[in-house]
């Protein structure tokens, strides 16, 4: 492997002139010679219109002569205005990994390559993975990237509307209906709406809590983000350099607010999407709304964008005896603060995130908790564990970094995964051991890819310990599984192993019903069906009907962390707009 800057910047400037000049043809011979046997392809949407990812050598060399033809790709350079190419280790491998940039016939891209050498052909450095992302569409360029709009001249109407006057009309809708509908005002909604207030896309997000930023502000009173403050930024709007590492949830729900302001985005609040029905012969959506006052409002957008996350639908498990219970019960998303229950005792049910964060808050009000485990859970501490996986932001460009993480194909990504999650349990080892010690049940995740991998496939499973787990492991928060409870009474369980655990609050810390449940319950059964499984991976190698085109026209998902819903928003909001300017068919 080279190891000087020059010699390191000369063979990838070299792999992407070769490059270049075969898929111009496309000359299979010389695209063979190109590509490791073990490499992997990621299109977003640059070349094939897709998100997708081709793996091995020859089927590699099938896809891009079908793609190469139309998309005309050309002009591959490294990107000066980039990280400069080095040798880095990803996936465990070592490689010359190089940020480039190019054009195709409808847009320039930005692409990530990485350079390993083939044994079997004289170590010659072939491509082991490769990125091509389209970062804009030609003549439809972001208004950010022109002169800044010179908004109302110097010389003034007196007598006319002004900014506050303007704005407040473009929001009311009276005379029109937006291009796109956003459903939810969370980070993915906020993003999304971003992104296409700068592609000129007329767009109106509705929210059912009352004020923007309630998604974050309502959640209970000890919450603060569990990823650090770099990792997070919205796009176009970096957090100040003053913020915290870790944001707490009231700061960030004010942001939002702030946001949506200073981005120009029309919002809602107070009002519930009730449903939606799609006329395929318009390409137009009818939706009912319901607003804050009471009043309904049927709009016809020709896209809408579903932004809320979870589904939003708690996910209330069927416990028949739990009816036995006189005391209270709440799911999680109702519970805000432990004070009301100081002196009392509480049940938690359920051992991820808000479960334990919940046990946490009301031990630390003096309540007597118990947790109760009802399948094994994830959980490694919030530092340095859980940020090893965001450990290239802490070095580079917001833009390097979020391209890197669009970078890294799934079969990379999991084996990353794997190996940070061997990593954490070295480093978590005393407070595992702590946890096994009295019983807390611990898994790794689906072939030991740990949390960020429980989180793309179930949304949940796992614990980042903030000092929870520790109080768990010392029986300060005492722990029992839920298999071992014989049933719910007026007053508390009973075990089956013969005694009352008494409780006046129960918790339900059981998350939410997926996306799919919504789906049916706005849209009907034939478009849900259509549509299909949302979040976690199929037979391909991309989340399902995330960030793309679904089965169903005009009916799009974001969801996800801040950075997730950052870096994809941009790649679902040039679909949009492609779309609207005739470039891509409304069906995938």
């Amino acid at each position: 492997m080279l190891d000087r800057t020059d010699d390191v910047s000369i063979a990838a400037e070299n792999w992407l002139s070769e490059f270049e000049s075969a898929i111009a043809k496309p000359d299979e011979s010389a695209l063979k010679k190109l590509f490791h046997p073990e490499s992997y392809w990621r299109d977003v949407l640059a070349l094939s219109w897709h998100l997708q990812t081709i793996n091995g050598g020859d089927e590699i060399l099938r896809e891009l002569k079908v793609h190469a033809i139309r998309a005309a790709p050309r002009d591959f350079a490294i990107d000066p205005d980039r990280a400069a190419p080095r040798p880095v280790t990803r996936a465990g491998t070592v490689s010359i990994e190089a940020i480039f940039k190019f054009e195709t016939a409808q847009g320039r891209g930005s692409g990530i390559l990485r350079l390993i050498p083939d044994a079997a052909d004289g170590n010659r450095l072939k491509a082991w993975t490769l990125l091509t992302a389209l970062d804009e569409l030609k003549g439809f360029e972001e208004q950010l990237r022109s002169a800044r709009p010179r908004g109302q001249s110097y010389s003034r109407d007196f007598r006319g509307p002004n900014w506050l006057d303007l704005r407040e009309a473009s929001a009311q809708y009276a005379d029109r209906d937006p291009i796109v509908l956003v459903v939810g005002g969370g980070q993915a909604g906020l993003a999304i709406a971003a992104r296409l207030k700068q592609l000129r896309i007329d767009t109106l997000i509705v929210d059912r809590e009352t004020r923007i930023g309630d998604n974050w502000r309502k959640r209970y009173h000890a919450l603060t983000l569990h990823n650090q403050v770099q990792v997070n930024h919205l796009p176009y709007m970096p957090f100040p350099p003053n913020w915290p590492v870790y944001i707490p949830k009231d700061k960030l729900a004010n942001w939002f607010e702030a946001y949506v302001d200073a981005m120009e985005l029309n919002y809602w609040t107070g009002t519930e999407f009730e449903s939606g029905s799609y006329d395929e012969a318009d390409g137009r959506w009818s939706v009912a709304l319901r607003l804050a006052d009471g009043a309904k409002r049927v709009m016809r957008p020709r896209h809408v964008v579903m932004a809320t996350g979870v589904s939003g639908i708690p996910n209330l498990p069927d416990i028949p005896a739990l009816k036995n219970f006189t005391g209270t019960v709440l799911h999680s998303s109702q519970y805000d603060d432990g004070e009301p229950w100081k002196g009392k005792k509480a049940l938690v049910i359920g051992t991820g995130n808000s479960g334990h964060d919940i046990a946490q808050d009301l031990h630390s009000r003096r309540a007597d908790v118990t947790l109760v485990q009802r399948s094994s859970t994830l959980v490694t501490n919030i530092e340095p564990s859980a940020q090893l996986a965001y450990a290239a932001y802490n070095e580079g460009t917001l833009d390097d970094n979020d391209l890197i993480a669009t970078s890294m194909p799934l079969v990379l990504a999991r084996r990353s995964h794997v190996m940070l999650t061997e990593q954490s349990r070295n480093l978590d080892k005393e407070l595992l051991d702590g946890l096994t010690r009295v019983g807390f049940k611990l898994d790794y995740g689906d072939g030991g890819t740990g949390w960020q991998f429980k989180y793309l496939t179930r949304g949940g499973g796992y614990y980042f310990n903030v000092g929870c787990s520790d109080l768990v492991a010392s029986g300060a928060i005492k722990l029992i599984q839920f298999e071992d409870i014989d049933s719910f009474v007026a007053d508390g369980v009973w075990m089956k192993r013969g005694e009352r655990l008494a409780a006046e609050l129960i918790v339900l810390a059981t998350g939410y019903k997926p996306q799919e449940v919504l789906v049916r319950k706005l849209f009907g059964t034939d478009i849900a069906t259509r549509v299909g499984p949302i979040w976690g991976f199929g037979e391909g190698q991309e989340l399902r009907n995330m960030y793309t085109r679904t089965p169903q026209p005009g009916l799009w998902f974001i969801a996800g962390s801040l950075a997730q819903c950052r870096i994809n928003s941009k790649y679902l909001a040039l679909q949009i707009k492609a779309i609207e300017e005739g470039l891509l068919p409304r069906s995938a």
